[in-house]
């Protein structure tokens, strides 16, 4: 696993699902690991080095949870997930031929209703099957002040673009997006 660049940050030493938790700093996201945990859930999201832009990596038990990391990693470069409270929700559909491609046009979705609503994200409900990317994105209109957005994100891209299962058998779905 590449090592986190944010100073102040731990360096992972193994590649693992259990994560420390580290904090966020203030206007700089790059490089930081998340885990985040439900009664269902296993997976987590990091951020990874590439030049000037930024990877965003989710790892999960499911394909849609893979997917769903993702989408917080996208988000988390923007602003700490925890400052976005799930208030309103919206919902996305997506189509492609294959998983490689149904990320990008997920995270490019997500990308577009974050600029023409005016919205952060925090919480993702996705499933995938046949093809097909059905979510609710749950989230709340910018508050600057309260959400300090770091960067904008201009589109997630086909570099480094994989979604495959792990070793362990779980699911990673990753691209890096332009900044």
């Amino acid at each position: 696993m590449p090592e986190p660049v944010a100073s102040g940050h731990e360096k992972e030493t193994a590649w693992s699902p259990i994560l420390t938790v580290v904090s966020f700093v203030p206007a700089c996201y790059f490089g930081i690991w998340g885990h985040v945990v439900t009664e269902t859930s296993s997976g987590f999201w990091a951020h990874f080095e590439h030049q000037a832009d930024i990877g965003v990596r989710g790892v999960g038990d499911t394909l849609a949870e893979a997917f769903a990391q993702a989408a917080i990693a996208l988000c988390a470069i923007i602003t700490d997930p925890d400052r976005v409270q799930p208030r309103q929700a919206i919902t996305i559909h997506c189509e492609e031929p294959d998983r490689e491609l149904l990320l990008v046009d997920w995270l490019n979705a997500l990308i577009y209703e974050m600029a023409t609503r005016r919205m952060l994200f925090s919480r993702f409900d996705v499933t995938v099957e046949n093809g097909q990317l059905h979510a609710e994105a749950w989230g709340e209109p910018v508050d600057v002040p309260r959400h300090r957005p770091a960067v904008e994100v201009k589109g997630a891209t086909y570099t480094e673009l994989r979604v495959y299962r792990d070793d362990h058998g779980r699911w990673v779905a990753q691209c890096v997006v332009d900044v």
